[in-house]
């Protein structure tokens, strides 16, 4: 892809700026102790992660702020949308999960999608730890990182909440409904 295609003008940055500064302040008790004006800061010397934050925000991801690595320096933003993004649901797993499928192909799959997105799809620590900032995913399910073994099998791992529970069950990674997409991560 163009690099240029993944840079944002100063009118999409900004506007990207107030989107994430809004959610920032609103949701303080994800990322306790932490300034927006650091966050904004380490974005503007990152215009490719703000890209991918972008994407992330036009997919309805509604990304923010979950931690600070002290070791890296780096914030961790996860997908906070209260149900899967609706812009990444009907996906199967993975390319070899699509390629498998002899009709009714889903548009894309998750691994694929990310990848071109520039994020990382959640892991079942990660999905638990955002479990922890409210209940995500009650009507919903969101693909997650599958370990080899299990996807070696034909299978594929997601994760919803339900009864005051966070589940982490499996389905055939050919797999696709309207109700599950995926949450990413970024690092930046």
């Amino acid at each position: 892809m163009n690099s240029n295609k993944r840079e944002l003008s100063s009118e999409q940055r900004e506007e990207l700026f107030k989107v994430l500064k809004a959610r920032f302040q609103k949701n303080m008790k994800r990322h306790e102790g932490l300034e927006w004006a650091d966050v904004q800061t380490r974005l503007e010397a990152n215009p490719g992660k703000l890209w991918s934050l972008d994407e992330m925000e036009l997919t309805e991801g509604e990304p923010d702020v979950v931690g600070y690595d002290k070791k890296t320096g780096e914030y961790i933003f996860y997908d906070c949308s209260a149900e899967s993004p609706k812009g990444r649901r009907s996906f199967c797993y993975d390319r070899k999960a699509l390629d498998a499928r002899k009709e009714h192909k889903p548009k894309n799959n998750v691994l694929d999608a990310a990848a071109d997105m520039g994020i990382e799809l959640l892991t079942e620590e990660q999905y638990r730890e955002l479990q922890q900032f409210g209940n995500f995913d009650t009507k919903t399910s969101s693909w997650i990182i599958t370990p080899p073994d299990i996807r070696k099998h034909g299978g594929a791992l997601f994760g919803d909440y339900r009864y005051g529970t966070v589940f982490i069950y499996h389905n055939g990674a050919d797999s696709y409904y309207a109700a599950r997409g995926f949450r990413g991560s970024l690092r930046i």
